[in-house]
């Protein structure tokens, strides 16, 4: 069946300045790619046959680094913001969209397979698929647990905490688009929460391998000392 897929580029990158000041967040390099090309050559692998950017901050020289795609015989078109839409509204500018396809940030660095994530949301007739994966954080407080009466009941020197976490990956069927305000903000979040309040089924797969979200300084440090190591299985089609 074909595969679509969606990726949001249009980002200003505040949280990983200053290195986003010169270069969208898209364009960062990490190892001989920049983030968004290792997305591109994944999707070429697994089968894709179409790939959308929906762009807006620097958006001119995201498209003159990827063209229509020629360079990964994977066909590459546009969708132009000219307003910040957030994450989900985005896509009320895509006229044409397929019954099914795959969401991705444009700073998601995952060995996830792609193709067989979208297989399993058409195969299940899903509205919308998470990927999630497990995130450690560190209080940097101790934490007190107290009683009633005022007393400390425990304490907890610096707790580590484990969380399931959106990895910015999904799969979507177009017919959530009902939820979708256009012309203003509206967000995954805001997703969410309307279709839990309507008891509109969502569902979650978990992931266990590789995933960084590069959005902040430290991660994109992370991505760059391990691409090396990972680069087999992060494009193990070449």
């Amino acid at each position: 069946m074909p595969r679509r897929a969606v990726i949001l580029a249009g980002g200003m990158g505040t949280r990983l300045r200053p290195y986003t000041v010169v270069l969208p967040k898209p364009l960062m390099p990490v190892g001989p790619y920049p983030i968004l090309e290792v997305i591109v050559r994944q999707l070429a692998g697994y089968g894709f046959d179409r790939v959308t950017l929906a762009v807006n901050h620097q958006a001119e020289i995201i498209k003159a680094y990827f063209g229509g795609g020629e360079k990964w015989n994977l066909p590459i078109d546009y969708s132009l913001e000219t307003q910040p839409l957030s994450t989900i509204a985005p896509l009320t500018l895509i006229d044409d969209l397929p019954d099914n396809f795959v969401l991705l940030n444009g700073d998601v660095l995952t060995e996830l397979h792609l193709g067989d994530f979208y297989d399993r949301h058409v195969e299940g007739n899903r509205l919308f698929t998470i990927g999630c994966a497990a995130r450690r954080s560190t209080i940097d407080y101790g934490l007190l647990e107290l009683s009633d009466n005022g007393l400390l009941a425990g304490f907890q020197e610096k707790p580590k905490l484990e969380h399931w976490v959106s990895m910015g990956v999904y799969a979507v069927s177009r017919r959530i688009l009902e939820f979708v305000p256009r012309g203003r903000k509206y967000g995954f979040d805001d997703l969410m929460r309307d279709m839990l309040a309507c008891g509109r089924p969502v569902h979650v797969e978990r992931f266990h391998g590789y995933w960084l979200d590069i959005g902040r300084p430290d991660d994109y440090m992370q991505a760059i000392d391990e691409f090396d190591q990972w680069k087999e299985r992060l494009l193990p089609h070449g």
